[in-house]
């Protein structure tokens, strides 16, 4: 073989290298971009959150309207007002009742001066009556005479009972009179404020007939106590006790949290069309100066902690699979490899490591990304710790 055909076949063999080469580096996949964090020791706690929103609810709070119909004569109040326990806060006309009242006072007072009187002749005719018997033994009076005193002194004396009862009954219709003027009032059961008044001065209200609800003359909050009523899965309300702890967040206050503790779990379980069946928790808050930030109905969510442990193995939950896989990655190779985990506790944020990692290995957080798999070329586009 000559020196040039040497040089052609050389030539020739240079140009399918090149050509295998560009064709290999053309069709080769792309390395997929990872986010990292890393393994690490800590704490995690296990966690049951609730399906839909929660609401903050008041304490105590009064939708109140009055047991009779009228015409109201006297609004003293508007919604936002701070009012004290047993205030004023409306009144229907009642001048009628008033004066039967005024009345009935009066023959109370009447049938107390009637009483006097004819007690004090009763008294007056016992002790006469009682003389006469003393002269009878001395045969000083007749018998007749000593009788008529001790019938008439007895009569007194029944006479002075009935006007004392008379007294009782008049009182007893002074007690209901003002119990009909109360009928026509509302007052405040408990400190709080106005939260909505459905009324103005002369206008009528008439209460809700039996079965159909109708909006209340008067809703009364008490804004100094607050709790979280939320709607937990009826699976996962089972490992729910009172007493266990649980965090709130507000979508009004997205960067603070709100300790707080289980203090009811509903007896019964809801089960609302087209929804998951749910049980209703109720969670208290733990420091009263969190009440300050608070409104009766914001939306709220509750995440109750049903058991932590402390200084374990963890990574963060977004980056477990089906609850036992995890991509990890190597960064002397340039790859990313699926591992099989035993996980332990797990919440939102981390999931405890069982077996199946170490401190020094680092897992993959976007692994919804495309291409992410088993043996994939990989690099490395951000590491959080």
């Amino acid at each position: 073989m000559t020196l040039r055909s040497v040089a052609r076949w050389l030539i020739v063999a240079i140009i399918v290298v090149a050509i295998a080469l560009w064709i290999w580096t053309a069709t080769r996949p792309e390395p997929v971009k990872v986010v990292l964090k890393p393994v690490t020791r800590g704490t995690v706690a296990q966690t049951v959150a609730n399906t839909r929103a929660g609401t903050i609810e008041a304490c105590r709070r009064a939708k109140l309207s009055p047991s009779t119909g009228g015409q109201i004569a006297y609004l003293p109040i508007k919604e936002g007002d701070t009012v004290k326990t047993g205030q004023l806060l409306l009144e229907l006309w009642n001048e009628d009742l008033k004066a039967q009242a005024v009345l009935a006072e009066r023959e109370v007072t009447a049938a107390r001066s009637r009483a006097r009187a004819t007690c004090l002749k009763a008294d007056a005719a016992r002790r006469s009556a009682d003389r006469l018997v003393a002269l009878r033994k001395k045969d000083v009076v007749s018998q007749d005479q000593t009788e008529n005193a001790v019938a008439d002194a007895t009569a007194l004396e029944a006479e002075c009972r009935a006007r004392t009862t008379e007294i009782g009954v008049l009182e007893a219709k002074v007690a209901v009179t003002r119990a009909n003027i109360r009928r026509t009032q509302l007052t405040a059961p408990f400190d709080g404020v106005i939260a909505a008044i459905n009324g103005e001065l002369f206008e009528f209200v008439t209460p809700s007939p039996i079965g159909i609800p109708t909006p209340p003359a008067v809703d009364i909050i008490d804004n100094a106590c607050f709790y979280v009523t939320a709607p937990i899965d009826e699976v996962d309300a089972a490992a729910i006790r009172v007493g266990m702890t649980a965090n709130v967040t507000l979508d009004a206050f997205r960067e603070k949290q709100f300790q707080g503790q289980v203090r009811r779990i509903a007896d019964y379980v809801l089960d609302i069309e087209k929804q998951a069946r749910t049980v209703d928790v109720e969670v208290a808050f733990s420091r009263p100066e969190d009440f300050k930030h608070l409104l009766a109905g914001y939306s709220a969510d509750i995440e109750v902690t049903i058991d932590v442990r402390h200084d374990v193995l963890r990574v963060p939950t977004e980056a477990v699979l089906d609850g036992r896989r995890v991509f990890v990655f190597h960064a002397d190779e340039g790859r990313i490899s699926a591992r099989s985990i035993q996980t332990g506790l797990s919440n939102w944020d981390w999931t405890e490591v069982a077996e199946g990692l170490t401190t020094d290995e680092q897992v993959v957080v976007n692994v919804d990304a495309p291409g992410i798999e088993d043996g994939a070329a990989a690099v490395l586009i951000e590491a959080t710790p």
